[in-house]
C-alpha cells in the first residue's frame, strides 16, 4: 500500500503492519506553526489510532522559544500542563525519503483542545463555507533565503556575516539554479516524494533567496501541504549542510519573504464560484464580495498572518509588501490581487501574507474575511489602479503598525469571535500580547548604535 493511499485508520494500521514499521513518527503543529512530534512504538501507535495519544498541552501554551506564555487560562502553571488527546488523521500519513524505517503522520488536538487547534480552527471556516455552498481551493508560494551555515554557525557568528547559498540579486536565474542543481532537485524530490509537489521553484531578488509554488489543493490539505513543506525544506537544507529562513525578514538590507496564499472557491455542483462569463473580468458577485470582507477585515485579522514582531518589519513601504488593505486586478502593489483567467484559473491572491505565518491559520483568516464577505453582501470600493503605496486612502484601510497594535483589534474585533470562537481568539491574542513583551525587554543594535555614545 502507498502511503498516499491511506484514508482510515484500518488503513493505516494496515501500512505500519505491512512495512512492519517499528516506531512512527507523529507531530502537531502549535499556535507559531511550528511541528512539534516524536516518535511512537508500533503499539502504541496503533492503540492511539483507536483511543487517541497524548502531547503535553503546554504546546498550545509556549512560544517558540518554549517559554510558557504568563497570560493564557487554557495552560501553564496554574494547571499543571496535562496531557492533551490528539487524533491522528490516517489520511496525512507519508514517507520521509531519509527516514525510509519509518512513516509520518500528522495529529490534530481534540476536545477542549480544539478551540485552539490551528488545523481545527481552520477546519471550522471552511465547514463554515460547505454550509453556504462552496468548496475553498488554495495554494501557498514561499520565499525562503538558504544559507552555506549551520545552527552552530550562525550562533556561534550571532547571525551576522553570514555566507548565502549564492551571491548578489539574480531573479530567475538559469544559471543560479543549474549551479546548485543538486539541492534544487534534492528540493523538488523531496516535495513529490512527501506528496506536497511544487508547481515551480526559482531563485528569486536578493542573495541566496529562492520561491517555491506548491501545487493548489483542497483548503485543509493545501494547508497541511504548506505546514510540512516549510518543515521539512529547513530539514532538507540542514541535511545538506545548509540553512533555510522563513522569517518575514531576516535583513534590513534585503526585501521580505512573502507567504502568499491563492484562493477559490467552487459551488456544490463543482463549478467555479468566483467566475461569471457575462461580469466585467469574469468576477461573480461573490469573488467581489470575497474581496470587500478580505478588505474589510484584513486590518482586525492581521495578527492571525502577520503573527511575529518580525512580521511588521515587512510590512513597510517599498518592499514589495503592502502596507494597506488594498484590493486591485492583477496588481502586486495591493494587498489581495484579483486574478482573472478562465474558469479554472479565476481566484484571489492573499498577498498580505509572509513566510513566517502559521498557515493554517492565515489561511483561516484569508478565507474566514472572504466568507464573511459574501455572508454580509460587502462590496469592495473600485480597485486601486498603478501604485497602491502612492494612493491616499481612507483610515480604515490602514493597518496595525506592530504585533502588540494587531492584537488589540484581534481582541476587539467582533467578526473574528464570530469566525473563529472567544476561546480562540482571547488566547492567540494574549499569545501574541506575550510575543511582543518578550521583545520589549531586548535592546537591539539598532539601539546601541544609534544612542550608546550620543544621547
Amino acid at each position: 500500500m502507498s502511503p498516499r493511499d491511506v484514508r482510515t485508520v484500518e488503513d493505516a494500521k494496515a501500512i505500519v503492519r505491512e512495512r512492519e514499521i517499528a516506531y512512527v513518527k507523529i507531530g502537531v503543529f502549535d499556535l507559531d506553526g511550528v511541528m512539534r512530534g516524536k516518535y511512537v512504538s508500533r503499539d502504541k501507535f496503533l492503540s492511539g489510532l483507536e483511543s487517541g495519544l497524548g502531547f503535553c498541552d503546554v504546546i498550545l501554551g509556549w512560544d517558540v522559544d518554549d517559554q510558557p506564555y504568563d497570560n493564557v487560562s487554557y495552560t501553564g502553571w496554574h494547571t499543571g500542563f496535562p496531557d492533551a488527546k490528539v487524533r491522528v488523521i490516517p489520511e496525512s500519513c507519508r514517507e520521509i525519503p531519509f527516514e525510509p524505517q519509518t512513516l509520518l503522520f500528522v495529529c490534530e488536538f481534540v476536545e477542549t483542545a480544539t478551540a485552539i487547534c490551528p488545523r481545527s480552527i481552520l477546519q471550522s471556516v471552511l465547514n463554515r463555507a460547505e454550509k453556504a455552498g462552496f468548496k475553498v481551493s488554495a495554494a501557498f508560494e514561499y520565499e525562503f533565503f538558504t544559507f552555506e551555515e549551520t545552527p552552530h554557525s550562525v550562533r556561534e557568528k550571532g547571525y551576522r556575516n553570514m555566507k548565502p547559498l549564492s551571491v548578489g540579486s539574480f531573479g530567475y536565474s538559469v544559471l543560479r539554479n543549474s549551479v546548485g542543481s543538486e539541492f534544487y532537485h534534492a528540493l523538488l524530490d523531496m516535495c513529490v516524494t512527501m506528496d506536497f509537489p511544487l508547481e515551480g521553484l526559482h531563485t528569486e531578488t536578493g542573495p541566496g533567496v529562492l520561491e517555491g509554488a506548491i501545487g493548489v489543493d483542497e483548503a485543509l490539505a493545501a494547508a497541511d501541504k504548506a505546514s510540512l513543506f516549510k518543515t521539512f525544506a529547513k530539514v532538507l537544507a540542514q541535511r545538506n549542510g545548509l540553512m533555510t529562513t522563513f522569517m518575514a525578514k531576516w535583513s534590513e538590507k534585503q526585501a521580505g519573504q512573502s507567504g502568499h496564499i491563492h484562493i477559490s472557491f467552487q459551488r456544490e455542483d463543482g463549478n467555479p464560484a468566483f467566475y461569471d462569463n457575462d461580469a466585467e473580468h469574469g468576477m461573480s458577485q461573490e469573488m467581489l464580495q470575497f474581496i470587500g470582507g478580505q478588505q474589510k477585515l484584513m486590518p482586525e485579522l492581521l495578527a492571525m498572518v502577520g503573527s511575529t514582531v518580525n512580521s511588521y518589519s515587512r510590512l513597510v513601504p517599498g518592499l514589495w509588501a503592502p502596507t494597506s488593505a488594498t484590493w486591485g486586478i492583477e496588481n502586486r502593489t495591493c494587498a489581495i490581487r484579483a486574478i482573472p483567467g478562465s474558469p479554472k484559473s479565476q481566484r484571489v491572491e492573499y498577498r498580505v501574507a509572509a513566510s513566517d505565518a502559521n498557515p493554517y491559520l492565515a489561511l483561516a483568516a484569508a478565507v474566514g474575511s472572504g466568507l464573511y464577505g459574501i455572508e454580509h453582501g460587502i462590496q469592495p470600493p473600485e480597485p486601486i489602479q498603478g501604485n497602491a503605496y502612492e494612493q491616499k486612502l481612507p483610515p480604515e484601510s490602514e493597518m496595525p503598525a506592530t504585533l502588540w497594535d494587531a492584537a488589540q483589534r484581534l481582541k476587539a474585533s467582533a467578526a473574528a469571535r464570530d469566525l473563529f470562537g472567544d476561546i480562540f481568539v482571547d488566547h492567540y491574542a494574549a499569545s501574541r500580547e506575550w510575543e511582543e513583551r518578550a521583545f520589549r525587554k531586548h535592546v537591539t543594535d539598532w539601539e546601541l548604535a544609534r544612542y550608546f555614545e550620543i544621547i
